[in-house]
């Protein structure tokens, strides 16, 4: 059978890949569109796995919230480049892993990366999918569950930046508002009392060295150090930090005049803690033409 443009564009359309890879498909078949697809289908599967190995620090986060505002869960899913993620093909993967997260309430990535799509697929098998069809490594990096008895607020800074926030008392505005502020200011906990010991130490560690080399006496040194402490735990923890709508006021004394309270926050902003590799731009052509 001739392969003809019609049949370049119904296999596009059914397996989401580029047009050369199509026609080679459909040339190496004989025109034989089921053949085509399980030939594209082998293909893309070693070429996922070609891929896996590729830093993948761009991507999307996602938010979901239960209909009842008890149960929400926040999702990184990642891609090599910012261009993927603007495509719907990859969008809609995120939006899916989404939706199965919040019908899944997984407790970690693990017991995510173990569920089943509703059409049967593993998430391993819709992530190699995935790959063939954008040309990229996708790494479904994190995902998290939050639940409360009181109000949660969630807040998306563009595609890159999510914040969930779990309080008890107030409402829902100021929710929201936390969780919009923890965007911003990127607190390490709540209150100082959650700040682990050995951070804490290190930084103090680091203000008496400094304090030293200025040559102070010690009673100096001590209250120099005391100050900067105090500095530090309040520019880290939510309650010490100003609230950035109005930074006359602490976050602390903002959720107390409520009468609310804290308890829980998730942040996740896209590629924190991923080493990207830097490359040559031009071998960096170079190696996607090679793939």
């Amino acid at each position: 059978m001739p392969v003809t443009a019609a049949l370049v564009k119904e296999l596009r359309e059914r397996t989401g890949a580029g047009m050369m890879d199509c026609k080679k498909s459909l040339t190496e078949t004989g025109g034989d569109m089921e053949a085509a697809i399980d030939l594209m289908r082998a293909s893309g599967a070693a070429k996922a796995a070609k891929k896996s190995g590729r830093v993948a620090a761009e991507g999307l986060v996602k938010v979901n919230v239960s209909a009842d505002g008890k149960i929400a869960t926040i999702l990184e899913v990642n891609s090599e480049t910012d261009f993927v993620t603007k495509g719907d093909v990859f969008i809609d993967f995120v939006d899916e892993l989404g939706d199965l997260a919040l019908k899944t309430t997984p407790a970690n990535i693990e017991e995510f990366l173990s569920q089943t799509l509703e059409n049967g697929d593993s998430l391993e098998k819709a992530r190699g999918d995935i790959v063939a069809k954008v040309g990229e490594n996708v790494a479904i990096r994190r995902v998290q569950t939050l639940r409360t008895d009181g109000i949660i607020g969630a807040y998306k800074h563009g595609e890159r930046i999510a914040v969930l926030t779990a309080i008890t008392g107030g409402e829902a505005t100021l929710a929201k508002d936390i969780a919009m502020h923890i965007a911003a200011s990127k607190p390490e906990c709540v209150t100082a009392e959650q700040l682990p010991a050995e951070l804490l130490e290190r930084e103090k560690a680091v203000f008496v060295e400094q304090a030293r080399e200025s040559g102070k006496p010690d009673d100096i040194i001590e209250k120099m150090i005391g100050g900067r402490m105090k500095k530090f735990v309040s520019e880290v923890t939510l309650y010490g930090q100003a609230f950035v709508k109005d930074p006359d006021t602490t976050v602390g004394k903002l959720v107390e005049a409520a009468g609310a309270e804290v308890t829980a926050f998730v942040r996740f902003e896209v590629g924190e803690g991923i080493e990207k590799k830097a490359e040559n731009f031009a071998d960096e052509v170079m190696a996607q033409i090679q793939a």
